[in-house]
């Protein structure tokens, strides 16, 4: 039980330094997946965009936050990169053209979401599906993992503990489409089209673009290699800080539906007389009777059974080195921001600069490093070790406090 409390107390501390907030008892991180380049909540996008500047460091990465008919009437580009990744891409008619038009030109239009716009993947040829429907309970939480196309690239799969990636897309034109990445069950969830002069790239799972997938292990080769199959180094590069925000439905879906609802007389009738029916039972029925008073129910704390999952995951795999591994570079990080300092060569040099910037004695300074060079080079990490390493680095914390 020690062990086990060890693992879920080094999880959620890890889980606090990385969204940069407190952990409050009773509450856990937020996993809404806003894929924000600001966020650095598990769900959010900035290791995804730190990691893009410097994939492109040639260029400058410009930030759209307006819809994307506005971008294509502002620029004449023929060989650039707009990326778009967010949890639903919901698309005007005009939003729609404009993206294959883009796309027609010679650029490269990048899509990563769970649920693609409909009138999109229909003018591409292609149709999404979910394998097991989005069952997302604890009980469903287990390693899940995406892989790359040999044909394409040097064979590799990337792998996280969370809800199971069952998003892929179930047709598609062989003729003009190149199947790049595979789920764990073998079903395509990154295609590449081939339009007019251009290309459209779709990934049917952003959350393998999320913070906390790009974190574990060697993830973020997997963003590398997506990245390797646009090619050349693009003309611009946009990132898409407008669509991610908004989670409504296809304006050209919901005219067609309400159009067709009127298109006959009586659907027609029977529509407005329900709208005059409402109107007079909320005008006059409301004023005669008492309100139902809802039972509110407590809200269910779900931290214990979520903290419980994760600990007895890593008392399983003993996963002793990958934590120490973490723990690592949030100090690492640490000591770049707060010091400015580069943390890629540990010398004499390093050690003496971050001793007189800190206050630590130099002693005890070079005795952390000669410690996480150890467990860096080492083989296995007992219990003990990673409690010893945890317990030192808290001791430098504490004395630039």
């Amino acid at each position: 039980m020690r062990i086990l409390f060890l693992y879920s107390t080094l999880i959620i501390v890890m889980a606090c330094s990385f969204t940069s907030c407190n952990f409050r008892r009773g509450v856990l991180p937020d996993l809404k997946e806003t894929f924000s380049k600001k966020d650095k909540n598990p769900f959010g996008g900035y290791v995804f965009f730190s990691q893009l500047q410097q994939i492109f460091y040639r260029n400058n990465i410009y930030v759209e936050q307006q819809h994307f008919e506005s971008t294509w009437q502002g620029i004449a580009d023929t060989a650039s990169l707009y990326i778009a990744v967010s949890k639903n891409l919901f698309l005007t008619e005009e939003a729609q053209k404009a993206m294959l038009s883009y796309a027609y030109s010679g650029n490269t239009l990048f899509i990563s979401s769970e649920n693609i716009d409909s009138t999109l993947m229909d003018s591409l040829g292609c149709k999404a599906s979910q394998l097991f429907g989005n069952n997302e309970s604890l009980e469903s939480m287990k390693y899940t993992a995406v892989s790359l196309d040999t044909t394409f690239y040097t064979a590799a799969s990337y792998s996280y503990f969370y809800y199971p990636m069952v998003s892929y897309f179930s047709a598609y034109d062989t003729a003009t489409t190149n199947v790049l990445g595979t789920n764990e069950n073998g079903k395509a969830n990154f295609i590449e089209i081939l339009y007019g002069r251009g290309k459209v790239y779709l990934h049917s799972e952003p959350r393998a673009l999320s913070n906390y997938f790009l974190l574990q292990k060697k993830n973020y080769l997997y963003l590398q290699s997506l990245f390797a199959f646009t090619g050349r180094t693009p003309e611009h590069i946009y990132w898409d800080d407008y669509y991610n925000k908004r989670n409504y439905p296809s304006a050209k879906n919901s005219k067609n539906a309400f159009q067709l609802l009127l298109q006959y007389p009586a659907t027609a009738g029977a529509f407005w007389l329900a709208i005059l029916l409402l109107a007079l039972y909320v005008l006059f029925g409301g004023k005669r009777r008492q309100r139902v008073i809802i039972t509110k129910l407590p809200t269910a704390n779900t931290t214990v059974a979520f903290t419980e999952t994760i600990g007895r995951l890593y008392l399983q795999k003993k996963d002793n080195r990958n934590i120490a591994g973490k723990m690592i570079r949030y100090f690492q990080e640490y000591i770049r921001k707060q010091y400015f300092l580069n943390t890629s060569q540990i010398n004499h040099e390093f050690i003496t600069t971050l001793s007189r910037k800190s206050t630590v004695p130099e002693e005890t300074t070079a005795a952390l490093f000669e410690l996480i060079r150890e467990a860096q080079e080492g083989g296995e990490i007992s219990d003990e070790q990673l409690l010893f390493l945890n317990s030192q680095i808290d001791i430098f914390y504490k004395k630039n406090q």
